[in-house]
């Protein structure tokens, strides 16, 4: 069998390479893209939010304790009532958005139902406003994905998490964490949304599991917090 040596370029033949652009050309996109990341205003939104609530959280106890509202627990109830119904739809809406972005953490707002509007109408109230920001959550993760999720959450706690929806039994897990007021319900109803759970199995368990949570968490413990007001 012949062979042909001539077809086989020699290395000399060949041309020195460019080593200037295509290197340096990468050098700025590799170092960019951490850069970006740094400066992405969602991702610094989520960082910065618990100092804002935490602001936001003493300047409502400052006017509260000036005007009188915070100096008893009626007075603080007939404030609410004096804003009519513009009372428990301003709190639904603040306690739906907490759960979608948590600016205010969505456990104090849960607190603040049943003192605010007595047992049954808090607890109610927490119910309609916590259901919408979690199926909110999962309709915005169906559309957009980890990225957004891995903007608003740290990466290391959605990668710990994310884990879950890898076993076949997330399904069970994730009604049982939604029914147990013991695991980061925003951060799961979020990472649902990438699974293939279906529209109707995660409505089902938030509208199913979810007032168990509230009710021990909402009643339980904001009973106890009152015996410790000075009120």
């Amino acid at each position: 069998m012949s062979t042909s040596t001539g077809s086989i370029p020699r290395l000399r033949s060949q041309p020195p390479a460019s080593p200037g652009p295509s290197l340096r050309a990468l050098a700025p996109d590799e170092g960019a893209a951490p850069a970006r990341a740094g400066r992405d205003p969602l991702r610094m939104a989520a960082r910065m939010s618990p100092l804002l609530g935490l602001g936001l959280s003493i300047a409502l106890v400052w006017w509260g304790l000036e005007t009188g509202v915070l100096q008893s627990l009626e007075n603080l109830q007939m404030f609410i009532d004096s804003l009519g119904a513009w009372g428990p739809v301003a709190f639904m809406i603040a306690s739906a958005a907490s759960v979608v972005f948590p600016i205010v953490p969505a456990g104090l707002l849960v607190l603040a139902g049943p003192v605010l509007f007595g047992p049954i109408e808090g607890t109610v109230f927490n119910y309609v406003a916590v259901s919408a920001g979690s199926l909110l959550n999962f309709a915005i993760a169906r559309h957009v994905g980890l990225s957004l999720i891995e903007r608003i959450f740290r990466p290391r706690t959605v990668e710990k998490f994310l884990g879950w929806t890898r076993s076949d039994h997330f399904t069970r897990a994730f009604a049982l964490a939604i029914a147990l007021p013991i695991a980061p319900d925003d951060l799961l109803c979020y990472l649902a949304g990438t699974t293939r759970m279906r529209w109707r199995t995660y409505v089902l368990i938030i509208l199913l599991c979810k007032p168990w949570a509230l009710i021990a968490y909402g009643l339980g413990v904001s009973a106890l917090v009152m015996r410790f007001l000075p009120w």
